[in-house]
């Protein structure tokens, strides 16, 4: 590997960990889950999960702990809370090199890693404080896992395959074993490989490996809260959300096409050569499997009443390498990096869109569109302006070739979304929850929030946060433009769009 490659490399490894502490919680995902933790050592409960005073059954444990682990490390701030999916983030980039450079070689390889480090989904759900990064992880671990055993048929690959998928039952529930172990049975079914269905099905010694990292939790849960516990979580929280929409999330059957393409960004012009090449890709087995991957994914969330668009990048570990695959041959590299200037100039002037249809936002959104300037400056402007600048440049080059542009400019955009958006972002949308819930962990009096569901008010109070009629002596967070609907008030602290108020 030459040291373009190797330098790409490096840059991807760390594209995870540039800025990840540089802006606030986004609420409602990244809130809900530091607010759980923060409640595990307010409560001194490590077996369950509790939000603003109701059990949450809706994940498993294994996120919380090590966010928990995390906030103990580097302190109960954003970087603590984010660490697990840094750490994460990185490991998934790792596995997607080292698997595909095996089988595609080492320009492969490194755009694949690039790609995972850099596409606008992964690299968001990279920095979040959720479950996501891990449980990608996960199922690049149990994927590539069960290829290899499928293509060696040594017996570690599967049971590695068996652990990975425990590990990402534990965090984040069946679907950790639906995905992988669907891909395997779906491409020896394909093969018309019967016997080896029941080798990966019946090797006793990878069951129990499974049951001894997956089940302890769930079955001492169940001994000490009961059976409500896992109707809730397997009823309502995994079968009810394919059977019907939760909590609004719902699309068309193609909810998936326009988010496939922009969650590759700057990369979607691959998916181009990807299908140019669909029929030699299907005939060649690995690619076969990821193809496999990748569809059954597709396929299963498109059906599924519940829709988001993280659910799509549980397919990435087959799609991406794929993809690399693909850039390998591709004769027009110039017209592959157009995404990437596209959706650099799309940021660049994202402030001016913002500002051009402000009138159609939500009444809520407005506050903060009147300090767009404080957060989309002239920092903003040129950090994605000399990204914009190193895009077009990438396309009138003629060297290196077009995977190692394509990695070059992924990573430069990679850089102005974590050191420029993300902040500017985070600072005009959560930037007032953040100021109101650090006043609180001053203030005394119980905390209640009226009128909003931001759930890192809890995490940055420090405190616990009911959600209930305020009452007297009562500190209330409030959207400001409903403070007049409080009971009468003693005091009042503004910070734009949210309130911070005492109750008489």
């Amino acid at each position: 590997m030459n040291a373009l490659l190797r330098a790409l490399l490096a840059l991807a490894l760390l594209v995870p960990w540039l800025g990840f502490a540089g802006f606030p919680l986004f609420d409602l995902d990244e809130g809900a889950f530091t607010a759980s933790t923060t409640e595990m050592f307010l409560r001194g409960d490590w077996l369950s999960t509790w939000l603003n005073g109701a059990p949450r059954h809706d994940k498993p444990v294994l996120a919380y702990w090590l966010q928990a682990a995390g906030a103990s490390l580097a302190g109960f701030t954003e970087a603590g809370f984010r660490l697990p999916s840094v750490l994460a983030g990185s490991a998934w980039v790792f596995l997607t090199w080292a698997f595909t450079a095996r089988q595609a070689g080492p320009r492969a390889g490194v755009l694949a890693a690039v790609m995972v480090a850099a596409s606008l989904g992964p690299l968001l759900i990279a920095k979040a404080a959720t479950a996501d990064a891990l449980l990608n992880l996960f199922l690049a671990a149990a994927g590539y896992a069960a290829w290899l055993w499928l293509d060696s048929r040594e017996r570690r690959w599967l049971r590695l395959c068996w652990a990975a998928m425990a590990l990402g039952f534990l965090t984040k529930g069946p679907v950790a074993v639906l995905v992988p172990a669907g891909t395997v049975l779906a491409c020896l079914a394909l093969d018309r490989d019967w016997r080896r269905m029941g080798d990966f099905l019946g090797d006793w010694r990878a069951w129990a490996l499974f049951l001894a990292i997956a089940a302890p939790w769930f079955a001492l849960l169940t001994l000490r809260d009961g059976l409500g516990f896992l109707a809730g979580f397997f009823l309502k929280h995994n079968l009810g959300r394919f059977s019907a929409p939760m909590e609004g999330h719902g699309g068309s059957p193609f909810y998936y096409l326009p988010v496939l393409f922009l969650s590759l960004l700057p990369f979607s012009g691959l998916l181009f050569s990807l299908a140019g090449r669909l029929g030699e890709a299907w005939r060649t087995p690995w690619l076969r499997f990821g193809l496999v991957w990748f569809l059954l994914v597709l396929l299963l969330f498109s059906a599924s009443g519940t829709k988001l668009p993280h659910y799509l990048y549980y397919g990435y570990g087959g799609l991406i390498p794929a993809l690399a695959w693909a850039a390998l041959a591709t004769r027009r590299p110039g017209l592959l990096l157009l995404p990437a200037l596209l959706a650099g100039l799309a940021v660049f002037f994202l402030p001016d869109l913002l500002l051009a249809f402000g009138d159609r936002v939500k009444a809520e959104y407005a506050p903060a569109l009147a300090t767009l300037d404080q957060y989309f400056g002239n920092l903003f402007r040129l950090a994605l302006g000399l990204a914009v600048v190193a895009a077009a440049g990438l396309i009138l080059a003629r060297r290196p070739g077009a995977p190692e542009r394509l990695g070059l400019a992924g990573l430069a955009l990679a850089g102005a979304v974590s050191l420029a958006l993300l902040p500017a972002a985070g600072g005009l949308l959560q930037g007032p929850v953040r100021a109101a819930g650090q006043a609180a962990r001053q203030l005394d009096g119980p905390l209640v929030m009226v009128g909003l569901n931001t759930p890192s008010f809890q995490t940055y109070a420090g405190r616990l946060v009911a959600r209930r009629p305020p009452r007297s002596g009562d500190l209330v967070l409030v959207p400001t433009r409903r403070l007049d609907t409080l009971p009468p008030r003693l005091q009042t602290w503004d910070f734009g769009a949210v309130s911070l108020a005492r109750i008489r």
